[in-house]
């Protein structure tokens, strides 16, 4: 890790021994067919954290790249060699494959993101590595993955479409038009030169930020702005869905990060989201919670299945909780909008927030307590902090 003349305002101990940990976790978690989830163990292994997770091992692949490891990089490319090698006849990435067996699993509901994220991850990883080559590779491959995503594409409005609980936070009730979907959809389009990216930009603007000053040329559009208009008070936030009657607001952090790296906002929006996090503390006991309103059970949107494993009530897990790969992509947008004194505060709280139980690198903590919880060992927590550190630090070139 490179010094830095305001890293050094903090913990450069911790800061170096964050790199340190992460790079052992990392290659604790490696196998042959690319990176497990967490580290395994019993728990791991019943609930299938031992596997090459579609979303995380290739959101894992641009830290490992970037961390300019040899053994780290060949671990990445293998994970998205191993997503490739499982890819559904139409195209579809799977949301994991068993290490060592192949087998693969779709979720029930699907898994949209995993596509989203391979590719994301093989333009990535062919920037950071110049010897990668993969989206040649695969070129097949990714003709496949792209035309299957663009059959979830709603015609007019160029936004994809989705089941409740088909992404990353798949015990939640968001689905129709989703917020983190569409900002990687957005970004999906513009590394791979569609014409129609500013398209998805423009409907996004409108749908997501339904009480700004745009007004939609589709009536179907016009009618479903109208509708939130009347019932929702304006927001820093975007929405963070919008279905045929409902839409959620909630404030999913992560979506409107995403919406920030990704350019489906514009930073004087950034801005107003970066505040409205730090006003909310979102961002404390551990950077970063995953919503800035927890659904309450009482609440409309409120599912059944939110109680699965017990993790879903409010201030836990998807509906609250706080994540520490969420924090690294917090740091990337801090640093983005060049806020680089914040932006190094955050990576240290980010390597505090691994520290706990002497290293643990717990999968999440309870939003309000900060109670370490879930799965430890998280591989994606470790790529993180070495992705937001590295880019601070400037030995890599920003990928957001």
């Amino acid at each position: 890790m490179k010094q830095s003349t305001v890293a050094s305002n903090f913990d450069r101990d911790l800061l170096f021994s964050c790199y340190d940990q992460s790079l052992a976790l990392l290659r604790r978690n490696a196998t042959p067919y690319g990176v497990l989830a967490a580290s395994r163990s019993g728990t791991a292994k019943e609930r299938n954290y031992d596997s090459i997770f579609g979303r995380d091992a290739t959101i894992c692949a641009l830290g490992m790249a970037a961390s300019g490891e040899p053994d780290l990089i060949d671990c990445a490319r293998a994970g998205l060699l191993t997503l490739a090698g499982r890819q559904a006849g139409n195209g579809q990435i799977p949301n994991f494959v068993k290490a060592g067996t192949g087998d693969a699993d779709f979720w029930y509901t699907g898994c949209i993101d995993a596509t989203l994220w391979w590719l994301i991850a093989l333009q990535g990883f062919d920037r950071l590595v110049p010897t990668g080559d993969l989206a040649r590779e695969l070129a097949p491959q990714i003709f496949r993955a792209l035309s299957w995503l663009d059959c979830q594409e709603h015609q007019e409005f160029g936004l994809l479409q989705q089941n409740e609980a088909s992404d990353w936070a798949d015990i939640m009730p968001r689905s129709g038009f989703v917020l983190y979907t569409n900002a990687l959809w957005y970004l999906v389009k513009q590394l791979y030169g569609s014409d129609s990216a500013e398209h998805t930009r423009e409907i996004a603007s409108q749908l997501f930020h339904p009480c700004g000053n745009l007004v939609p040329a589709s009536r179907r559009l016009r009618l479903l702005v109208q509708a939130i208009r009347e019932e929702t008070r304006p927001s820093p936030f975007l929405l963070s869905f919008v279905n045929l009657s409902c839409w959620g607001t909630e404030a999913d952090l992560f979506g409107n990060l995403l919406a920030l790296l990704t350019g489906l906002v514009d930073p004087d929006r950034g801005e107003e989201i970066v505040a409205a996090i730090r006003e909310l503390g979102a961002h404390r006991p551990h950077p970063l919670r995953a919503v800035g309103t927890p659904i309450e059970p009482q609440d409309p949107l409120w599912r059944p299945y939110m109680l699965r494993h017990r993790q879903n009530l409010p201030w836990q897990y998807h509906n609250g909780g706080s994540w520490p790969f969420l924090g690294g992509f917090w740091v990337l947008a801090l640093h983005r909008l060049g806020k680089e004194e914040q932006a190094w505060e955050e990576l240290a709280a980010l390597a505090a927030a691994n520290q706990v139980n002497d290293w643990e690198f717990n999968e999440w903590f309870q939003g309000e307590t900060g109670s370490p919880m879930g799965m430890t060992g998280q591989s994606w927590n470790a790529a993180m902090f070495l992705l937001a550190c590295r880019t601070l630090s400037g030995a890599t070139p920003p990928l957001f």
